[in-house]
């Protein structure tokens, strides 16, 4: 398969998306890191050299939208794309809202995620 490059860190503490989310982005063609800890998101990136950070907005007590605007206002970390995820209702105006290129809801088809990440070069 065509290698795109492009570098993708998923930051979920649900130990199963992630390591699913790796498994479906590494077969076309992402590279990835996968993280269960959102005060660790901008060394990750640092030290992966990302390109998009796939957040979901409810991590082990920590609010992804706040990762997410720490992320913005970080002069290192503040072009990477983010696309932020979650299970609830009306969460996409928040996540926009606090700097997310763009917002999937949970559930989401496989296809429609890779759509969105594409988009996003």
């Amino acid at each position: 398969m065509e290698k795109n490059n492009k570098k993708v860190l998923v930051v979920d503490d649900d130990k199963g998306i992630g390591e699913m989310l790796q498994m479906l982005l590494e077969m076309n063609g992402y590279e990835v890191f996968v993280s269960e800890k959102p005060e660790e998101t901008e060394e990750n990136i640092i030290a992966h050299n990302i390109d998009l950070v796939l957040l979901d907005m409810l991590i082990s007590g920590v609010n992804g939208t706040d990762v997410c605007a720490r992320l913005r206002r970080d002069e290192t970390t503040k072009h990477v794309n983010i696309l932020m995820m979650s299970a609830l209702h009306d969460a996409g105006k928040k996540c926009k809202a606090a700097g997310a290129n763009d917002f999937i809801a949970k559930p989401f088809e496989m296809e429609e995620l890779l759509e969105k990440i594409e988009s996003s070069r």
